[in-house]
């Protein structure tokens, strides 16, 4: 795919590069760069009216496959998508509360809801209004997900959903979760699931649990479900299996692009760390460095020549094996270059609390799971193996 920019997409980021200019001030600004992986669960508030924000100012829904203001949303060429993700980015904005909504539900509701369950929740996520959270893994189904236990019975014209989700991330703030249950208990693995939309705002029935780590964070969350009520279906009964693949194949697009902005600039303070402190006259350092940047590079291409690839079944499972390892990598090296001080804290012996943790210690901790979460790297190749090679399937 030719991805080059025209004077259009130049005049598309001009006004993008305005606009958060004008509006990243007072407490957004104070914002700028949190609120991301790794501090998800942070500053909900204010992220929460920037999401409103960004609403009013039309930027919300550019990527949407629907006609122009259906749904309150703006659409936009491909490449103007990319060039309002790069400039987020580069402007530092929040880290954003409503991307699941946006970039997970919305082009899943298109693709398989019916058009009242797309005029009732497009409009609310276009104008920043309601946010979501996914719940699909499980304690015992995380990477394996056709093993979920989540039930969920016939009750009138919905739901009852009884069971547990577990690293669902932004459950605290989420108005909605999009839940994979099991509808059918006669039903093995893939077989009688459906995709539901739950209503967060069930005391009693719905109860969130903050999960804490080993980085001193918590922004992933149990979630628990006792009867909770459930009145929207997408796709029909026991269609959840291939509604929830649907999500999974669209989820690394644009923010893909996003994501390697914010990589590039934690290269950048972890290479400065090494000029500060001496370390990059090391040859060994200095070429595990320049290695990481020439792989960047490489993921940025991969991820530009596969965004408009339709029906490329491998080419999300490799972004995610690329970036997975990299960003891990990225965190050990972010140790190495500043030696034996990076395992200590700031001395402050009369602190009543354990100390914080500094950026590049929080970026070693939390990158540890990095190729796990999302679906582990032993899954991925398993796609990439079945799905793109044709390789005999792994019997479970």
């Amino acid at each position: 795919m030719d991805f080059g920019f025209g004077r259009a997409d130049d005049r598309f980021r001009a006004e993008a590069r305005d606009w958060l200019g004008c509006h990243l001030v007072g407490p957004y600004a104070e914002w700028a760069g949190r609120g991301g992986p790794g501090s998800e669960h942070e500053g909900a508030a204010v992220r929460r009216a920037w999401e409103r924000e960004l609403g009013a100012g039309g930027w919300i829904g550019l990527g949407w496959d629907c006609p122009a203001g259906c749904y309150g949303n703006r659409p936009v060429s491909l490449t103007r998508q990319v060039v309002w993700a790069e400039e987020y980015a580069r402007a530092r904005a929040p880290g954003r509360v409503g991307h699941i909504g946006e970039n997970l539900l919305a082009p899943t509701l298109l693709a398989y809801g019916d058009e009242a369950q797309r005029r009732r929740f497009l409009p609310a996520i276009a104008r920043g209004e309601e946010l979501w959270c996914q719940g699909y893994s499980e304690p015992d189904a995380g990477s394996d997900l056709a093993g979920l236990r989540t039930a969920a019975v016939r009750d009138g014209a919905g739901y009852r959903v009884t069971g547990q989700k577990i690293w669902t991330s932004l459950a605290r703030e989420a108005d909605w979760c999009f839940v994979l249950a099991r509808t059918d208990p006669a039903e093995r693995r893939h077989r009688g699931l459906s995709f539901l939309l739950v209503p967060m705002d069930q005391p009693g029935r719905i109860e969130v649990r903050p999960i804490r780590q080993m980085s001193g964070t918590a922004e992933f969350n149990e979630v628990f479900f006792d009867g909770a009520v459930a009145g929207h279906v997408v796709g029909g009964e026991g269609a959840g299996w291939r509604v929830a693949m649907g999500l999974l194949a669209g989820e690394r697009g644009v923010s893909t692009l996003v994501q390697q902005i914010g990589f590039a600039a934690e290269l950048s303070d972890v290479i400065a760390a090494a000029v500060r402190g001496g370390t990059l006259r090391d040859p060994v350092l200095r070429d595990q460095l320049l290695t990481q940047w020439a792989e960047l590079r490489v993921m940025r291409w991969n991820a530009l020549r596969t965004l408009g690839a339709a029906g490329d079944a491998g080419a999300p499972s490799v972004a995610k094996l690329l970036w997975g390892g990299w960003h891990q990598r990225l965190g050990e090296l972010a140790m190495r270059v500043r030696g034996a001080a990076a395992a200590l804290g700031p001395v402050d012996w009369t602190a009543q609390a354990p100390y914080e943790l500094d950026a590049f210690q929080r970026l070693f901790l939390f990158t540890r799971a990095d190729t796990l979460y999302g679906g582990s790297d032993e899954i991925q190749r398993n796609i990439i193996a079945e799905r793109v090679l044709g390789l005999p399937r792994v019997e479970r």
